[in-house]
């Protein structure tokens, strides 16, 4: 198996309309799992990062007021 490395080529797909509405719409319902996953996973990393690193800058919204 080793030596026997072949070309494939691919020259045309025959797939039904609503079969591929059917599947755009799975991977459309799979993807929003997937999206909230990862705005949680980036959020814990936002958060841990703030924690660590959030205390080295000295940033104020306003003029510091001086009393």
């Amino acid at each position: 198996m080793e030596g026997n490395s072949g070309q494939v080529v691919v020259t045309d797909i025959k797939i039904p309309f609503w079969s591929m509405v059917v599947l755009m719409v799975k991977w459309a319902l799979a993807a929003i799992p997937a999206i909230v996953i990862l705005i949680v996973i980036g959020s814990v990393t936002s958060a841990v990062l703030g924690l660590m690193f959030g205390g080295m800058f000295d940033w104020q919204w306003g003029p510091r007021r001086m009393m």
